[in-house]
């Protein structure tokens, strides 16, 4: 009943106002629907991401991957590839229930349990073919649905992600809002193949 009287705009502001007040740089994954909002305050799109996602398989998945890889290269190739820091965000999504990570070489990939599908993410490698050879391990044993937000331009792995039964959904745009003479963190996106998914960067 209160849809459409400014309220969520409101409170949108006002944490806007705090992260800004503490000289922090803004940053979010926008719907096409949401876009508008934030370019109303000042968001500016840093690159564009699309959610692929694979219905339930008809038949069993093969075994999952029995990986237990050392988290802090993970940790450590995030960090390069965003240009901040998240170790708590990476162990919350891995100790999980039904979290793994999964790794090939320099890749590595989280498969997490959601509430409607398995999300796999983040998906990080040095280069695509890397990130393309992971991702077979990344959907073994994952006979539900699967979600996966892979930043656009990426055509060896859309190109997997079709063959594997997946389809494009919606598309994202990854915003920021750095403080006045600011900049949004840099990083290496090259890096990023499959984001944590909207609500984790």
């Amino acid at each position: 009943a209160a849809r459409g009287q400014g309220l969520g705009r409101a409170v949108f502001a006002h944490c806007l106002e705090r992260v800004r007040a503490q000289g922090r740089v803004a940053m979010l994954d926008a719907t096409p629907q949401g876009e508008p909002l934030y370019a109303s305050f000042g968001f500016a799109p840093l690159w564009r991401l699309t959610r692929w996602r694979r219905e339930a398989l008809a038949q069993a998945a093969d075994p999952a991957p029995v990986d237990r890889p050392d988290s802090a290269p993970l940790a450590a190739l995030d960090t390069e590839a965003l240009g901040l820091a998240r170790p708590q965000v990476l162990a919350d999504l891995l100790a999980r229930p039904g979290s793994r990570c999964v790794c090939h070489g320099r890749a590595f990939a989280v498969v997490r349990e959601g509430r409607v599908a398995h999300h796999v993410g983040p998906l990080l490698a040095a280069d695509e073919a890397h990130a393309r050879a992971l991702l077979p391990r990344a959907l073994a044993g994952l006979a539900g649905p699967v979600l996966i937000d892979v930043p656009d331009g990426r055509a060896q792995l859309a190109q997997a992600l079709r063959a594997a039964g997946f389809a494009p959904q919606r598309g994202f745009a990854r915003m920021a809002l750095p403080p006045a003479g600011a900049a949004a963190p840099a990083g290496h996106p090259s890096f990023i193949h499959a984001i944590a998914g909207p609500e984790f960067g």
